[in-house]
């Protein structure tokens, strides 16, 4: 059995427990300050004024004025504590989902729209902060001044204290329902904000009304969630309002025959309005406990997905790494029930050996090299690197030896350095000088600020081009052990191609290289060529091997060529 969603929050709010109970106390403080003024009044109205005695009104109307500022003073406490505790939870439950997605495999993120997931980390993270640091705070304080207030009132007159409070009972039921029908109401409207709108979004005519079925669903469901709480708010202003009236003439009637005195009438009256605000807020507290609740099950929805990728039990730090390659047998498919991508792939790399892959679109390229890095582990067969099955390995000391470079190369909204230096912190200018010139990539000393120039969301102030060489720069920063480089040239212009192209022939001297190859230009880095055919390693050899007696190889490439021609 599930626990309760918010339950679950609780470990994260353990470090901050001192500021809870610091907001808890001070509230409970402020309550009683703010019951004790009704009595002084009483006590103003009972004595110095009943009596004419003057003298004995300044200490009273003193005491009076001290407890309010006392009740303004914790108010303003509660808030500073409040503050620094609620903003430190959220701070960490969100730095715990960000370090637990960046522990997902790659297909998980694959499956959900980034949509999703930041409406998780930011909306229903900030839901979730201001039910505990409010909501459950003040729930604590009004069901303490409800007591302490309706043992006041018996304490002044017991009758009337009885009326108040049968009267108030019955909103406890009322607020029971409500909190069912609202929560109902929530999730519904969480769903179609979540999903319906999200995936809306660029998909077409087709799509564009299932949006607008989307929009219409969420329209009903928050005109009902605002049916829903007007009613509610109207009962709850109704009550107390009709009890304060009823007080007052019920109390006027027991002045009369002397059985209240009229400063604990005044004090009486006082003391129910000042239960007006705390009923008030409950329906308010109903409803954000319902709503965080609803965000809380959005958030552990993501805690819940177990890593698929993880450093297995004594797991092997790879030190020294001579770079000797192995995929045996190797089979993968998207799912336990999805179609093969590869199957039965071998294919035996030598140390410093440079193998192209090649092969029509959709044959399975991207995801074999991706295998190499662990973005994915193959449904059969295995991939060794030494002689060790990758998957004994760990995953950072992997990472440190296998680099990748992409066909669409994604830049973080930050600086040039920091992108370049992406998993390799301890790097110096000159290894950035020196792997910026091996990328072509020397227009980014032209840029207004240089290396701290920052280039905008995904990179999208730079052109394709200049994307693909900046990426390539951070892979090979590292002088990884294992380069793999996914079609890395496929943005750039002839000319500087082939720039890059003489610089790659000095880097990929020494280093075992895999390299997705679509331009025929590109081959003639390789040592040898992997043509990848349904799925499958249909043949090895050399570029004039496999364009003597491979008629398939001799297609792809021929389309290749024409696709370029077609492009330019």
């Amino acid at each position: 059995m599930k626990r309760q969603p918010l339950r679950r929050v609780l470990p994260f709010a353990r470090p901050y427990l001192k500021h809870f109970v610091a907001m808890s106390l001070a509230a409970l403080g402020g309550v009683v300050a703010g019951v004790l003024i009704p009595l002084v009044i009483k006590g103003i109205i009972d004595g110095p004024i009943k009596s004419g005695s003057e003298s004995d009104l300044a200490p009273l109307a003193g005491l009076a004025l001290l407890l309010g500022v006392i009740d303004c003073g914790l108010a303003v406490g509660r808030r500073f504590v409040m503050a620094a505790g609620a903003t430190g939870l959220e701070r960490d439950l969100r730095d715990a989902l960000y370090e637990h997605l960046q522990r997902l495999h790659v297909g998980f993120h694959d499956r959900w729209q980034s949509g999703q997931m930041l409406s998780r980390a930011m909306g229903d993270i900030s839901t979730i902060r201001r039910f505990l640091a409010f909501g459950l705070v003040f729930l604590i304080v009004c069901a303490a001044q409800f007591v302490l207030v309706v043992a006041l009132l018996a304490r002044l007159y017991l009758p009337l204290a009885l009326l108040t409070a049968t009267a108030v009972a019955p909103l406890m039921l009322v607020s029971a329902s409500f909190r069912r029908r609202y929560g109902l109401a929530t999730t519904i409207e969480e769903s179609a904000v979540g999903i319906r709108v999200v995936k809306a979004f660029r998909q077409g005519r087709l799509v564009g009304a299932q949006f607008a079925a989307g929009a219409g669903q969420l329209r009903e469901t928050a005109n009902e969630g605002v049916a829903l709480r007007a009613r509610y708010f109207l009962l709850l202003d109704l009550v107390p309002n009709l009890t304060v009236a009823v007080v007052l003439l019920a109390g006027a009637l027991a002045v009369g025959r002397g059985a209240l005195s009229l400063g604990g009438l005044v004090a009486f009256v006082a003391l129910v309005i000042g239960m007006v605000w705390p009923i008030e807020a409950l329906g308010w507290i109903l409803a954000n406990a319902q709503e965080a609740s609803t965000a809380a099950e959005r958030v552990w929805e993501i805690f819940d997905a177990a890593p698929a990728i993880v450093d297995p039990p004594g797991a092997v730090e790879l030190v020294e790494c001579q770079g000797r390659l192995r995929l045996e047998d190797v089979g993968f498919r998207y799912g336990d029930d999805g179609a093969w991508v590869l199957r039965h792939v071998s294919l035996d790399v030598s140390p410093g050996e440079t193998v192209a892959v090649v092969g029509a679109t959709a044959a399975g390229k991207t995801t074999m090299v991706s295998l190499l890095a662990r973005l994915h582990d193959p449904s059969e067969g295995r991939i060794t690197l030494d002689a060790r099955d990758i998957r004994t390995l760990a995953l950072g000391s992997l990472r440190r030896q296998v680099a990748m470079a992409f066909e669409d190369p994604l830049l973080f909204s930050a600086s040039v350095r920091e992108n370049l230096l992406v998993g390799h912190r301890t790097s110096s200018e000159g290894d950035m000088r020196r792997a910026l010139h091996t990328a072509q990539a020397d227009f980014v000393h032209d840029l207004p600020w240089g290396l701290d120039t920052r280039v905008g969301e995904q990179g999208l102030s730079l052109s394709g081009g200049q994307r693909q060489r900046l990426a390539l720069a951070r892979a090979i920063l590292g002088e990884p052990r294992v380069l793999v480089l996914d079609d890395p040239l496929s943005a750039l212009d002839v000319h500087t191609e082939s720039l890059v192209e003489d610089a790659l022939r000095r880097v990929l001297d020494g280093v075992t290289a895999l390299v997705v190859v679509h331009r025929p230009s590109t081959i003639a880095l390789a040592d040898r060529v992997a043509f990848l055919e349904g799925g499958t390693i249909a043949a090895v050899g050399t570029h004039s091997e496999l364009m003597e007696r491979i008629p398939a190889y001799r297609h792809v490439l021929a389309q290749e060529v024409e696709d370029d021609e077609a492009v330019a």
